[in-house]
């Protein structure tokens, strides 16, 4: 591995923006190293409190929006990062905050790293450092987390995967879309076949892979004019919103006759 260029303003300006990424001198008050939610105690006790301020009735609900949240933050910035900039970010669970700001019904949150500084990689090594920043994120990161969730408030780990793997549908599928680059555009491509076709399960820390195992084909909405590629789990997100809303790839909302 090697330290790649440096962002440059364009660059650092959408990561920065949509994709929230900080470094962590600007991180929010309401903030904490990753490793130390993989604490029981600590997860719990931040899960009870952020429950009431998000309007969540129970700790594995608040488990889920917490974790869909941060699977936004946290796969938006570096999938984006390796696969458009073709610059490595580092997110492991001491280089990682998790923030929990919710302010006026909605998320405030942002990705603060305590290293932001790229990091690249040596000609003709480009998949050894891909396997690399995305088993530091999946396998590394989020993995022990979604266990201490899953063993604290008894949530779905499949919940909570996909709850992971619908973002990273939605970076690949539409975000990186926007991209013109005819060669950026090959490359995240490939990323993205690779993630969900060719990466092995253990870059996940799993015995599947989960972006694969996630991906239903579109369901076609004739009434509506369009198609939606439904959920296989629910994150109970409707039982935290006031009035209900159900988000819109939510598999409540399929129709029965596609079920």
């Amino acid at each position: 591995m090697s330290v790649a260029q440096a962002f440059s303003e364009p660059e650092w300006a959408l990561l920065s923006g949509v994709l929230q990424l900080r470094r962590s001198d600007a991180r929010a008050p309401r903030s904490l190293l990753a490793r130390a939610l993989l604490d029981d105690q600590a997860c719990e006790l931040l899960l009870t409190a952020l429950g009431p301020i998000i309007g969540s009735p129970t700790l594995a609900i608040t488990a889920s929006l917490l974790a869909k949240r941060f699977s936004f933050l946290s796969t938006g910035a570096c999938l984006y990062a390796m696969s458009v900039y073709d610059k490595g970010l580092i997110l492991s669970l001491d280089n990682s905050m998790i923030e929990y700001a919710h302010d006026d019904g909605m998320w405030t949150s942002s990705m603060p790293l305590v290293d932001v500084k790229p990091v690249g990689y040596e000609p003709g090594a480009r998949e050894a450092w891909r396997d690399m920043i995305v088993g530091t994120l999946f396998r590394d990161m989020l993995q022990p987390l979604w266990e201490t969730f899953n063993r604290v408030t008894g949530i779905s780990r499949r919940i909570l995967w996909e709850n992971t793997a619908v973002r990273v549908y939605s970076l690949y599928d539409k975000r990186m879309e926007k991209v013109e680059d005819p060669l950026i555009r090959q490359r995240y491509q490939a990323d993205f076949d690779w993630l969900l076709n060719q990466a092995d399960p253990a870059v996940f820390g799993l015995s599947y892979n989960p972006l694969k195992h996630f991906r239903r084909p579109q369901t076609v909405l004739e009434t509506e004019g369009k198609s939606v590629r439904f959920r296989r789990t629910c994150c109970f997100y409707y039982d935290a919103s006031n009035p209900v809303e159900y988000c819109s790839n939510c598999p409540l909302l399929r129709p029965k006759k596609c079920r």
